[in-house]
């Protein structure tokens, strides 16, 4: 390797004075690199000097109002990254307490931060996600008295509209105990029952056009008070307290069921958790309009193991491949059949893949499965049916035949295009231009093109149609 090379051994060799000169000049000019380099000097002085940092940076987001854009976000979620780093990697080994005190208070910056970003792509909460990790990770080592968190926790839970504090009992579990669990019970109850303070009043006051703000109030207490007491049952073991949270119909919604049975099963009580599923599979048949289950479908499923009653398991497994071309359900179903019948039993599924209705499912059953060669036997039987939009299933099934299937690959990426052009889809002709020349490299190896147009015949004709479209053809030969 190049004495040249920027790697850290090459750096090293520069020594203290050169690399600290090279910092200074990096630094100028950005406060993000400013302070990661003051919370690095501070870190080298021990951890209460990067905690006194670390809080500073927290009040410092906590004053801000300006929005972040899509563009800053970027470098908001790096210094919050950033300064987790810093808590877990100088705080937390010497002081556990110092450093479940900092991560709290991260957590309560989200409402500040969320307030002024769009988080539409997860990437805040995933942060806020990673900081109650870090809380579970230390909750072994520390201190805090259980009944004294245990007010913190409902406090906090009531408080967090964004939902920075879901699972903080789970991450908690250890610190609070059973006498902290109980307490924690005992106040949420209190506090549910309780009148509505003048805060929570003015916090609902103009939300909502049909009701009023006690009420507002009190529907987000009794819905708060159940996420925490589910929380609380789970971490004492206790299943029974859990299902109370619900009623019987609700019992029958196929989003709740499955939690209920897993934990029903997890108990050993096995005849009460196939009850269970079985009424919310009868009350989702009966509905006009039926969601797919696939966590009920598996709770089910165990179920009907654990029971033994395997004719009917694989009876269940089998409707499922053939209704949704579901291949967990088919590999569960040929695991439960003597050797060779699998064999046979593949064949017949392939077959019923290969010519199901839906030709999107078909590909990526065959695809994935994999079953290449009928994947591609059915693209070309029905080229005309391609749906170009479903780009996201299209370039990967594409990718993964044209090493042997060039023709079956390149009508995918012709469906595509023509998709995004007939449609006048401008900000995917960067796509379409790259699915054009993935098609040029294709056609040296497609020795038969059959009923379909040759790839200058294709461009010929997209020229014809589509030859105004100067921004794509700039792409495709630029």
């Amino acid at each position: 390797m190049s004495k040249k090379t920027l790697n850290k051994a090459n750096l090293e060799k520069l020594g203290a004075e050169k690399l600290a000169e090279l910092v200074m000049d990096l630094v100028q000019g950005s406060a993000a690199l400013q302070r990661r380099a003051r919370m690095e000097l501070s870190a080298a002085q021990g951890p209460a000097d990067v905690a006194a940092d670390i809080r500073k940076r927290f009040a410092s987001l906590r004053r801000s109002t300006s929005y972040v854009d899509w563009s800053k976000q970027r470098a908001l979620v790096k210094d919050l990254r950033g300064l987790l780093g810093m808590i877990e990697t100088t705080i937390a080994p010497q002081d556990a307490d110092e450093a479940f005190e900092l991560l709290w208070s991260f957590l309560q910056l989200a409402p500040s931060i969320h307030q002024r970003t769009d988080d539409s792509n997860g990437a805040i909460g995933d942060v806020m996600g990673a900081a109650m990790e870090m809380i579970g990770k230390l909750s072994g080592r520390i201190s805090v008295h259980p009944k004294t968190l245990a007010e913190r926790v409902i406090h906090a839970v009531s408080e967090a509209d964004y939902g920075e504090f879901d699972g903080i009992i789970p991450a908690t579990t250890e610190i609070l105990g059973q006498d902290g669990l109980e307490h924690l019970k005992q106040i949420t109850d209190a506090w549910a029952a309780a009148p509505a303070t003048d805060h929570e009043l003015a916090r609902y006051q103009g939300i909502g056009l049909s009701s009023s703000p006690a009420d507002s109030v009190r529907r987000h207490r009794q819905i708060t008070r159940s996420i925490i007491l589910a929380d609380v049952a789970d971490a004492q073991g206790d299943v029974d307290a859990y299902m109370a949270r619900y009623s019987a119909e609700q019992l029958t919604y196929g989003t709740i069921a499955p939690d209920v049975a897993r934990r029903l099963l997890d108990a050993g009580r096995i005849d009460e958790a196939f009850d269970i599923v079985n009424r919310a599979r009868a009350a989702d048949a009966g509905t006009s309009f039926r969601m797919v289950q696939g966590e009920l479908d598996e709770v089910y499923e165990e179920c009907l193991e654990k029971l033994g009653k395997l004719d009917q398991l694989k009876a269940h497994l089998w409707d499922r491949f053939e209704q949704s071309l579901s291949a967990r359900s088919l590999r569960k179903y040929l695991k439960l059949l003597p050797d060779f019948d699998d064999i046979e039993a593949e064949e017949k599924a392939l077959d019923i893949a290969e010519g199901h209705s839906h030709l999107g499912a078909a590909i990526s059953f065959l695809v994935g499965w994999p079953s290449h060669d009928r994947a591609a036997r059915i693209v070309m039987a029905r080229a005309d049916q391609l749906d170009g939009n479903a780009y996201h299933l299209l370039t990967t099934a594409a990718e993964a035949l044209e090493a042997k299937h060039p023709l079956a690959a390149t009508l995918m990426r012709r469906a595509m295009i023509e998709d995004t052009l007939d449609g006048g889809k401008a900000k995917r002709y960067r796509h379409a231009a790259r699915h054009l020349a993935e098609c040029q490299s294709c056609h040296l190896a497609i020795n038969d093109h059959g009923s379909f147009p040759t790839h200058e015949q294709f461009v010929a004709a997209l020229k014809q149609r589509h030859g105004r479209k100067y921004g794509f053809w700039q792409l495709v030969e630029g």
